[in-house]
C-alpha cells in the first residue's frame, strides 16, 4: 500500500501545531504509519519540520496571490485572504509556533517575501484611509497572521467551528484594524 504523502503532512501539522515538541511516533501514529515508514518519506524529524514549513509557506503565498491583494478594495481583499487562509489556518498556527523553521535560510526568505507583501497590503489600506495610521503595517501584518495562527488552535481544540472561523477572524481584526471616523 502507497502511503499518501500528503496525508502524513496534513496529520503531522495537526500534531505539531498543538505539540511542537511532539515525538515522531506520535506523528505517525497521528498518520495511520509506522515510525519506520515515516522515515521512509521523511529521513528525520527536521526534514519533516522543514516540509510541513514549506508546505504552510507555498499556501499561505497562493492565498496572497489567489486573493490578488495588491489590487482593489484593501477591506475586501482582507476578507478574500482570510477566506483563503481559514481553511488552512492549522498550518498557520505551526508557522507561528515553530521556531526551527527561523534556522532555515530559504524558509526564512520565503517568510519574508511574504512578509513584506503582507506589511504592503496594510500599508496600501492605511494610505488609502481604511487601517488605522497610528498601528503599523508591520504590526497589523503581525497580528493578522497570529489571529489566524489563533483561529487554527481554536478550531482543533473545539473552541471555535470551522464554520464560523472566517467570519470571526475578520470581524474581530476589522474592528480594531480600521480607521474610525469622527462623528463629532
Amino acid at each position: 500500500m502507497a502511503i499518501d504523502r500528503d496525508a502524513v503532512l496534513k496529520a503531522a501539522v495537526g500534531v505539531l501545531s498543538r505539540q511542537p515538541t511532539a515525538h515522531l511516533d506520535e506523528i505517525a501514529r497521528a498518520a495511520g504509519i509506522s515510525r519506520a515508514s515515516l522515515h521512509r518519506i521523511f529521513p528525520g524529524r527536521e526534514a519533516l519540520i522543514r516540509e510541513v514549513g514549506l508546505l504552510g509557506l507555498r499556501r499561505y503565498n497562493s492565498a496572497l496571490d489567489a486573493a490578488a491583494i495588491e489590487t482593489g478594495d484593501t477591506a475586501s481583499a482582507l476578507r478574500r485572504l482570510v477566506d483563503l487562509l481559514v481553511p488552512d489556518a492549522a498550518l498557520c498556527a505551526f508557522l507561528a509556533g515553530e521556531n526551527q523553521l527561523f534556522d532555515d535560510p530559504e524558509l526564512c526568505a520565503l517568510w519574508e517575501e511574504q512578509d513584506a507583501r503582507v506589511r504592503a497590503f496594510f500599508l496600501r489600506g492605511q494610505q488609502e484611509g481604511v487601517f488605522r495610521i497610528e498601528l503599523a503595517a508591520g504590526w497589523l501584518s503581525e497580528a493578522f497572521f497570529d489571529l489566524l495562527a489563533g483561529v487554527g488552535w481554536a478550531v482543533q481544540d473545539g473552541r471555535l467551528a470551522p464554520r464560523d472561523s472566517a467570519f470571526a477572524l475578520t470581524e474581530l481584526f476589522l474592528g480594531g484594524a480600521l480607521r474610525k471616523t469622527s462623528t463629532s
